[in-house]
């Protein structure tokens, strides 16, 4: 497993960065419930796996169920062999505020503290905002918390997890965000008009979203009538396997790092088979220039469609 830098934050990750949602809470197509998900034990055997096999970054979130007990679990004797980014929790109530003036950054700062705890751990490589919006940007309470936690070295980096091309720019400019996490994929390619800007500005990028919740692997099939045109999208990427000998799963993770602006592919990782496929995929030898040109043009005409959280309100991807 090859190594990358975190933009400027002189943090090497590796090229895949084992998303650790679904080893703490039901995520994905067809996990409803816990009984789907692994055991504990299970689940520590595979971050194992993972590291033995070369992974050192681990994503998490103090949203995401269990999943950082369950790394702190794993890990606590090897600390110094991980990176660890972790978000924060929402910083938007049920009614979609903001907390008030002066109590923003005491719902972050007791969200740091409980990923300490979660995660046995004295510092965090990555904190992040999860789910930004203009006006979470623009919050300085909220930017000057994360630039103290930094200066009094309890995180190396600041991350913020953006969603639209929008934030992903009003970010970079800000200059205070080391880390963002933005979607990209085969059929989602909007962010790419950023990744020189980033590169330039020392800003590590971690694509997400790149198997589309799973969309884009052998899951993408007999989807919810809503999703009938992206269906059928995924299946002019048939001449892509047929061109490259791989499977759907392997050009998607080969497609994001196959642009050397991009730090790390985020893959959510919950099997086994799906690790071992993983890194399979990432072996160094990536999509040549007519192949990642081929891939640029099969990209989804309505983008905007491609709207995760959504699907997910709506239950589309049960």
């Amino acid at each position: 497993m090859k190594k990358r830098f975190l933009g400027d934050t002189g943090i090497e990750v590796s090229e895949i960065a084992f998303g650790c949602v679904e080893i703490g809470m039901p995520y994905g197509i067809g996990v409803d419930s816990t009984k789907d998900m692994l055991p504990e034990h299970a689940a520590i055997g595979l971050l194992n796996a993972a590291l033995g096999n070369g992974i050192n970054f681990f994503d998490t979130a103090r949203m995401y169920g269990v999943s950082e007990e369950i790394i702190g679990k794993a890990f606590k004797n090897r600390r110094n062999e991980i990176v660890i980014c972790t978000k924060c929790r929402h910083l938007r109530n049920r009614l979609g505020e903001l907390s008030k003036e002066g109590e923003t950054g005491k719902v972050i700062l007791d969200s740091f503290n409980e990923s300490l705890n979660a995660l046995q751990t004295n510092f965090i490589d990555v904190f992040m905002l999860h789910q930004v919006d203009n006006e979470i940007l623009e919050n300085k309470e909220i930017a000057d918390v994360f630039t103290r936690l930094k200066r009094e070295g309890k995180i190396k980096a600041t991350g913020i997890s953006t969603y639209t091309v929008e934030e992903t720019k009003k970010a970079i400019d800000l200059g205070i965000w080391d880390v963002i996490q933005l979607p990209f994929n085969l059929m989602d390619q909007r962010q790419v008009s950023l990744f020189e800007l980033a590169q330039q500005k020392g800003v590590g990028l971690v694509a997400r979203s790149i198997l589309l919740k799973g969309l884009l692997s052998d899951r993408g099939k007999n989807l919810h009538p809503a999703l009938k045109d992206v269906e059928n999208h995924i299946e002019k990427f048939e001449v892509l396997l047929d061109r490259t000998n791989l499977s759907l799963p392997e050009i998607a993770i080969k497609f994001g790092l196959s642009y050397s602006e991009v730090s790390s592919v985020l893959v959510g990782l919950d099997k086994m088979i799906y690790l071992e496929q993983t890194l399979k995929a990432a072996n160094g030898i990536y999509l040549n220039e007519e192949a990642l040109k081929s891939a640029n043009d099969l990209s989804y005409p309505d983008p905007g469609f491609l709207n995760l959280p959504y699907w997910d309100k709506m239950n589309w991807l049960k």
